[in-house]
């Protein structure tokens, strides 16, 4: 029997099923000021709207540094500082459609940049400030960025690639241009030539406002555009998925680099009016916990990854912080094991809410909702007004239990509007006519939750079965030993493949022939017979994207001795 975990209170979606038969997206568009003749751009209606009510004197930014000091902006402030900035970009020469880049770390200045950026027409690419310079001159060179904001330490990180990047006229320093390149100025000068009273440049609703850049397993990342338009879905999957409300104060722990970081870290809490915190430091139990403490953060969106290693840190470390203020947890960015959600409930006190999405999807697209049942493992159901299905490969719709690629109807509000400079890519997304096809793969349980088994190229056919790496992962963290696991098929010639599992093991356990045996045992009772690990390899570390990804087929290039593709988002 399937463990289910029922809801305490039902949050801003009341009945799930009553709205999702009801709800048509022309009811949220009435919410943003562009439906009564305002601009019609994502900037405007993150902060400019708020700065002209009430809100103009509300905290929009507790922006944390790595020390601790905190900088707090209002409203208002976001409002004439990213107004400043948008005209000082004006002034440097840029016009809409430029591309620039935001190459900073978690600072106030990375927010303002980025809202400036869209503000006066342009397309923001922020970039993870852990990228190498290979990694920029790439992306860079791709969409032709024509500016770049960065840092003193960040530019000097770069230093070795300027000949490279030839479309780049000017970097926009934060923290001081003295003694770099003539081709920089400083934040200050930029914004000091900038109108304070910038009126943001209306956009068509397909026009892109950003670019996130992906990677793959061959071949350069790709740079996904988002339209303006996405911010119908992002206002209305905070409201229902993120759950916030006008009094609540919000911490996405997801950098601004990766869509989770943008889509509902920046844009769709401020669509809402919400404030919001960033950190600047790296993670640290305690000082994620101190955080949440200190500024009574009410919703919480964070990563698997990162909940797995509060679970690494210890039951006790907890204990020291007051967290009562914490109403709601979100995750997001790959699926949540069951034995997080049954640790969130003990050690928490708080349901934790697994959501699927993509960069190419813009915003949450399936959810565990507030009101809802969860089952642990689940990703849930699809958000009022998308169709989810699990489909085969014409694009029938598969009955309950049964395998097959996980679709979605196109049109959603925040789909991508395309992939720079790369039409064919974009149209493999809708090979099969009628559907966006994700390259997941699921299954849809008699109630319609929709379950997660592997991305396509992930899943493992052993002794004539299909099995998804993410269920044997699961089932290996529920072992005492185990902290992190992360699993592939490995080639065999008689059974096509077997299951290799690399695993991380908690304080306090030694590898051991002996402790590899205890687990496959433990494996070997929970699941079915062909699922089990064959092969164990115990290691430090697995490899990751910077948005907390395994990145299995690294694992598998690696065991195999096979080129591992784009390793540009990897968090060494």
């Amino acid at each position: 029997m399937e463990l289910t975990i029922s809801p305490r209170d039902h949050g801003n979606l009341e009945d799930y099923d009553r709205t999702y038969s009801e709800f048509n997206w022309s009811s949220v568009e009435r919410e943003f000021d562009w439906s009564n003749g305002g601009a019609y751009n994502v900037a405007a209606e993150a902060i400019d709207r708020h700065a002209r009510n009430w809100r103009r004197n509300k905290i929009a930014l507790y922006a944390v540094q790595a020390r601790g000091e905190v900088r707090k902006f209002t409203f208002g402030d976001i409002a004439e500082m990213s107004s400043r900035f948008a005209s000082g970009l004006e002034r440097l020469g840029a016009v809409r459609g430029d591309r620039i880049f935001v190459f900073l770390d978690r600072t106030a200045e990375l927010y303002i940049s980025v809202l400036g950026i869209t503000k006066m027409g342009g397309i923001a690419g922020p970039l993870f400030s852990a990228l190498g310079p290979d990694a920029v001159k790439d992306r860079a060179l791709d969409c032709g960025a024509r500016f770049i904001v960065t840092s003193p330490y960040l530019y000097k990180r770069l230093e070795p690639i300027m000949d490279d990047l030839v479309d780049v006229e000017r970097f926009i320093i934060v923290g001081g241009n003295d003694g770099l390149g003539e081709n920089t100025i400083s934040i200050e000068e930029l914004m000091d030539s900038g109108n304070p009273n910038y009126q943001a440049v209306s956009m068509e609703p397909t026009d892109p406002y950003i670019i996130h850049y992906t990677s793959g397993s061959t071949g350069k990342p790709k740079g996904v555009l988002l339209g303006h338009k996405a911010m119908i879905q992002q206002l209305i999957t905070c409201r229902y998925v993120v759950d916030l409300m006008e009094e609540d104060t919000y911490w996405c722990t997801a950098d601004p680099g990766w869509v989770t970081g943008t889509s509902v870290g920046i844009f769709g809490p401020w669509f809402l009016g919400t404030t919001i915190v960033s950190y600047e430091g790296r993670f640290d139990a305690r000082a994620w916990y101190s955080l949440i403490e200190r500024f009574k953060v009410s919703v919480w969106f964070t990563a698997p990854t990162a909940l797995r290693m509060l679970m690494r840190a210890g039951d006790e470390v907890v204990k020291g912080y007051d967290l009562s203020a914490l109403r709601h947890i979100c995750s997001a960015g790959e699926p949540l094991n069951p034995e997080v959600i049954r640790w969130g409930l003990d050690v928490l006190g708080r349901r934790i809410h697994d959501n699927w999405w993509q960069t190419e999807t813009g915003a949450p697209c399936i959810s565990n909702y507030r009101s809802m049942t969860i089952k642990p493992g689940s990703m849930g159901k699809p958000i009022p007004g998308m169709v989810a299905a699990v489909v085969d490969e014409n694009g029938t719709e598969l009955p309950p239990r049964q395998e097959g690629f996980l679709a979605l109807r196109p049109g959603w509000p925040a789909m991508m509007v395309g992939i720079w400079r790369n039409t064919p890519k974009f149209k493999e997304y809708f090979e099969i006519p009628g559907w966006y096809i994700s390259g997941d793969q699921a299954y849809k349980d008699e109630e319609g939750y929709i379950w997660f088994l592997g991305r396509v190229d992930d899943v493992i056919k052993t002794s004539g079965e299909r099995l998804g790496p993410f269920e044997v992962e699961s089932a290996l963290i529920e072992h005492p030993a185990v902290a992190e696991s992360g699993v592939i098929g490995k080639p065999d010639q008689l059974r096509g493949e077997i299951v290799k599992a690399f695993i991380i093991l908690r304080p306090g356990f030694t590898p051991s022939e002996r402790l590899k045996e205890e687990i496959t045992v433990f494996v070997k009772t929970r699941l079915a017979y062909y699922a089990y690990p064959r092969e164990i390899e115990f290691v430090d570390s697995l490899p990751k994207t910077r948005s907390g990804k395994i990145m299995r087929r690294v694992l598998k290039a690696r065991e195999l001795g096979q080129s591992p593709g784009d390793l540009t988002m990897l968090d060494e």
